[in-house]
């Protein structure tokens, strides 16, 4: 049978006396990509369709990142430190070159590792996120307890209001990720646990009110992808990345949210497959 994200099993790996959960396919060949994620987000959490598209052609890695999902230790409180466990990780499984997605929280995380670690990584693909400073990251924490709160009231996944616009193109590509979301019925991971996700809320938090970062020292190509609603990292800060990455190209999508990437998974996966063989 061939393997699909939603097949694909769980796997682990021992770094410094933590254990981090993770998946892989795709061909074991060339550059892998690693997928790192957002914030609250295990394993589960990642659109099968954006994951199959790229592993159809390149090996995918994703994992939970210390204390999140079925991984050990404790989450950080930066996203220095994530971004250290991130790359202790990438090293463990023996890769000396890697690409990177990273989406919202970890498309912070991505810029980190490219800028601290540069001969580790090769392309770098940031979707739905912001430099360090960026306008309105340090307001992630309200919108995000407020859509908690909204999708409680109105029996939603909070991915609904918080990826997605409330249009009707948005509201039935919000419905049709989250019924995407649960097509892998057996060894699902564990959901985030409360202390992980405030110690996520925090790292972003300060990213947020972080001095900005020199990003014109990371000259690798990346490509930043947003839709053009973002709510969450609002979608100025995707051009306002591609302006300061001196080898970076944006594409943002209409009537999209900051799941842009998942509700044009087609668009993105093509996008992005252009990209990593150029």
């Amino acid at each position: 049978m061939h393997a699909t994200y939603k097949n694909t099993p769980t796997t682990f790996v021992d770094v410094d006396g933590r254990t981090f959960a993770y998946r892989q396919l795709g061909p074991d060949t060339g550059v892998p990509v690693i997928f790192l994620n957002h914030l609250a987000a295990v394993l589960d959490n990642w659109d099968p369709r954006v994951v199959d598209g790229i592993a159809a052609r390149h090996r995918v890695i994703t994992f939970d990142n210390a204390g999140v999902g079925a991984s050990t230790g404790t989450t950080p409180t930066s996203v220095a430190t994530m971004a250290h466990y991130a790359t202790a990780f990438i090293r463990a499984l023996g890769y000396a070159q890697v690409d990177l997605l990273g989406f919202s929280l970890g498309g912070f995380v991505s810029q980190v590792i490219a800028k601290e670690n540069p001969q580790l990584v090769r392309k770098i693909i940031l979707a739905g996120t912001g430099p360090a400073g960026g306008v309105g990251i340090d307001k992630v924490t309200s919108i995000t307890l407020f859509d908690i709160a909204r999708a409680a009231l109105t029996f939603k996944d909070p991915k609904e209001y918080l990826f997605f616009t409330r249009t009707a193109n948005g509201k039935a590509a919000a419905r049709q990720f989250v019924r995407r979301l649960k097509e892998r019925e057996h060894d699902r991971d564990k959901s985030i646990s409360p202390w992980a996700f405030r110690a996520q809320l925090k790292a972003i938090h300060a990213w947020g009110r972080q001095q900005p970062s020199d990003l014109s020292t990371i000259h690798h190509p990346v490509l930043a992808v947003n839709g053009d609603q973002d709510r969450m990292v609002p979608s100025s800060n995707t051009a306002d990345l591609a302006q300061r990455l001196p080898n970076s190209r944006i594409e943002l999508y209409e009537d999209a949210g900051h799941g842009g990437i998942f509700q044009y998974h087609d668009e993105f996966v093509s996008e992005a497959l252009r990209f990593l063989e150029l």
